[in-house]
Formats: C-alpha cells, sequence, structure tokens
C-alpha cells in the first residue's frame, strides 16, 4: 500500500517504481499508459495518484551541476531542498526563497507551486531556469526560460513528463536572524496587513483565531556580517527568547532564534534531521489578493469556534507577484492562509466547507498539493492563463500518460 506523508490518502496503485537512471525511466515512460510521478509525498489530496503507475526520481543518478558564472544550480528532481542548500551554502550560493519544511523535493514542491514567505519573495518555482523531464514517448526533453509555455511548466503538476532534473537561479549566501514575537494583538494587525507581513524580508503569523491576540509572529530578518541587531518589538509584540513553541512538535525540531546564521538554517521552520512539522496532521491553504487580506482574515476569525477544536495551528505568510500561470501568486500580490489540522479526515472534510464559504468572496486560489474542495469553475475563474496552460499540456502529451482524474476534474487536463 503507497501513502502519502500523512496517511490521509491511499494511492489508487501499489506500484510504485524508483529507477536508479534516467534511461531506465525513459523505458518505463516509453511502455506506462499511464504514469505520475511522486515526490516525498508531502500533498494531501489526490494530485499525485493515477490509476496507472507511480514513479518516484529521488533515486535517480543526476549529479548536482553548480555554474557560478551563469548564477546556477542543477539539480535533480527527486533531491531533498534540505540537501541542496547544504551543498549550495558549503560552495558560497544561496536560493532567493525556501519552504517551511526542507524535507520536500525540488521537483515536487515547485510543480505545486511551495511558496515560502516574503512580501518581496516569489515563490519556489520563480526560481526555475530551467527543466529537463522525460516527456511522453520516452523522449528526454529539455525546456527553459525562452521556450513557449515555460509558463505553464513551472509550476507544471506533474502534467507534461517526469522532471529528472531542475535548474535553479542562485545568488550569494547571506545571513538571516529569526525571532519570534508574542503578544501580537490582533487589531494592529488587520489595521496594517501589508505593514506587518513586510516588515521583514519574512514574516509568519501564527493562529488558533481565536481571542485578541495571535500565538506568535516569527520575523526572518536578513542581516549583513557583524550586524546581528535585536528587535525587541514588533508592532506592539514583545521578543520571546525562545524555546518556540507555536506547534505540537518539540522545539528542537525547530530552526534557532535569536541569533543570526545561514540562510539555509534560517529560512525553514524545521530542521532537516527532525520530524517535520507535527508529522501526523492535514493541511489546507488558500491563497488570497493581498489588498482583501484584512476583510479575509476577519471572515475567518468569525469561524474560530468551529475551526479551534481541529486546529494545530493556522499560519499567515504573503508572496509578491508572478508570471507562472499556474502559481497561487499569478498576477497579484498574496497573501496566504494556512492550516494544519488534526489528522481527523471527516471532521476536518466538513470545517474545510466553512472556512471555503468565509473565504469565497475573496477569491481563493486553493494550493494545489493540499486538501479543499476547489472546483472546475472556481479553477478555470482565478487562473486566466489555465486554458492555455492546458492546451501546452495536450500538446506536449496527448494521449494522456501523465493526466490524471483530479487534473481533469478541475480542467487541468483534457478528459483522456
Amino acid at each position: 500500500m503507497v501513502q502519502n506523508w500523512a496517511g490521509n490518502v491511499v494511492f489508487s496503485t501499489e506500484r510504485l517504481h524508483q529507477p536508479q537512471t534516467v534511461d531506465e525511466l525513459q523505458q518505463l515512460v516509453a511502455s506506462a499508459p499511464r504514469l505520475r510521478a511522486l515526490g516525498t509525498g508531502h500533498s494531501f489530496n489526490r494530485i499525485a495518484d493515477t490509476t496507472g503507475d507511480l514513479v518516484s526520481v529521488r533515486d535517480l543518478a543526476v549529479p548536482t551541476v553548480l555554474d557560478e558564472g551563469a548564477r546556477t544550480v542543477a539539480v535533480g528532481g527527486g533531491t531533498r531542498y534540505g540537501e541542496l542548500t547544504t551543498e549550495l551554502q558549503a560552495h558560497g550560493w544561496a536560493l532567493h526563497n525556501l519552504g517551511s519544511l526542507p524535507h520536500i523535493s525540488v521537483a515536487g514542491a515547485t510543480a505545486t507551486g511551495t511558496h515560502g514567505s516574503g512580501s518581496g519573495n516569489q515563490v519556489l518555482s520563480a526560481a526555475i531556469a530551467g527543466l529537463e523531464y522525460v516527456a511522453a514517448g520516452g523522449e528526454l526533453s529539455k525546456a527553459d526560460r525562452f521556450t513557449e509555455g515555460f509558463e505553464a511548466m513551472a509550476v507544471g503538476l506533474g502534467a507534461f513528463g517526469i522532471v529528472t532534473r531542475v535548474t535553479l537561479d542562485i545568488e550569494p549566501t547571506y545571513l538571516v536572524r529569526q525571532d519570534a514575537y508574542t503578544g501580537l494583538r490582533w487589531d494592529r494587525v488587520l489595521a496594517d496587513v501589508d505593514g506587518v507581513l513586510g516588515a521583514a524580508y519574512s514574516v509568519s503569523l501564527f493562529t488558533d483565531w481565536s481571542g485578541g491576540s495571535l500565538r506568535a509572529a516569527w520575523v526572518k530578518r536578513r542581516v549583513d556580517a557583524g550586524a546581528d541587531e535585536t528587535h525587541d518589538e514588533f508592532f506592539g509584540a514583545r521578543r520571546d527568547p525562545g524555546p518556540v513553541r507555536f506547534i505540537d512538535a518539540p522545539p528542537d525540531n525547530l530552526t534557532v532564534v535569536g541569533v543570526a546564521g545561514p540562510w539555509s538554517q534560517r529560512l525553514p521552520h524545521f530542521r532537516l534531521e527532525t520530524t517535520p512539522s507535527n508529522g501526523d496532521e492535514i493541511q489546507s491553504e488558500y491563497f488570497v489578493d493581498r489588498r482583501h487580506g484584512a476583510a479575509a482574515l476577519d471572515a475567518v476569525r468569525e469561524r474560530s469556534a468551529t475551526i479551534a477544536p481541529l486546529l494545530m495551528v493556522s499560519e499567515i505568510r504573503s508572496t509578491a507577484p508572478d508570471e507562472l500561470w499556474l502559481s497561487g501568486s499569478y498576477g497579484r500580490e498574496t497573501m496566504a492562509i494556512h492550516f494544519t489540522w488534526r489528522n481527523r479526515p471527516a471532521e476536518v472534510d466538513a470545517v474545510l466547507r466553512d472556512v471555503e464559504a468565509a473565504l469565497e468572496p475573496f477569491t481563493p486560489r486553493a494550493h494545489w498539493g493540499k486538501a479543499s474542495h476547489v472546483q472546475a469553475d472556481q479553477v478555470a475563474e482565478r487562473y486566466p492563463r489555465l486554458g492555455d496552460a492546458r492546451a501546452l499540456f495536450e500538446r506536449l502529451d496527448p494521449g494522456g500518460t501523465f493526466s490524471n482524474d483530479r487534473l481533469e476534474r478541475l480542467g487541468v487536463r483534457a478528459a483522456h
């Protein structure tokens, strides 16, 4: 039995292939009528499911290639971000942004629009400069920013091929200090959502939606060497020296607060060698235009009595606009509202309907890899280039090898 990371999804097939070489993968694709890539399994819906076979690229012999002149790194699609960041830091290089979990794979995270945090930071997929993938029929193909339709492939949902290598933009390494603050009042946040979320390189607000204050603000600031300045106050909240506890997980699982360190050890919330997040949970997330941020937050707060009994924690973040057709931040400054739920699927499913009703006036985009009740008409309305993306995927994969029921139900792929 093959399950996702949380165990709330049992895949429709028990056949999980783990090829060792790209040639093996090509032969597999050439002979499979239906095939989907499975990354680290950190999706909470059936985005990776298939009636055919699953394949992991984790074991592919794809070396990492650092090109300092071009300021890029080419890495195997199955490589976990925490492994890549360690290698980059050792050579004096960095990525612009990271997700909260370093445990997720580069190809899987970018394909589903994982975003990280920071009002001035685009989603992780925006760093993609090139892709190598095994296309329908088994041929090895390449695409880069000059390829027609590349804007669809960067957040490609596994809909056009099996990605074997991802080339990412890099920049010189930098230091980040993160501090936790407690006592941040809701009225301060709602009075200036943009100001709060944009007050540092990365800001995460943690809440259970009840009371007059949030649970914590986690603030990550880029600093220069020798300039590790302490900020004791954040919009009226006071700095908490730690240990930080914003989720039901051991404090040692979290990255270090209160002192500057390499970007690779501060931008993620969790440490690679520990259990990611709580480890027994369901996640959902919705992206709204940041112009409607205060109203959207207020609408969710009104449901706090329904939400709180099933909630571990919610996280509120922001991202910069991008031009990737299927990105949650396509064409707008975005606020992301994330929910980490207790692993009680039936009850979570019911409360999600209430949350989605509260957010519906703000035309939310649901995270592609997380639990939601998103429908095809909502996807079509909220992703203006959906039709162009679907046309590209159909051209690259006319037989639907990489399609599945979820993509077809949401209108990302035509029925096959």
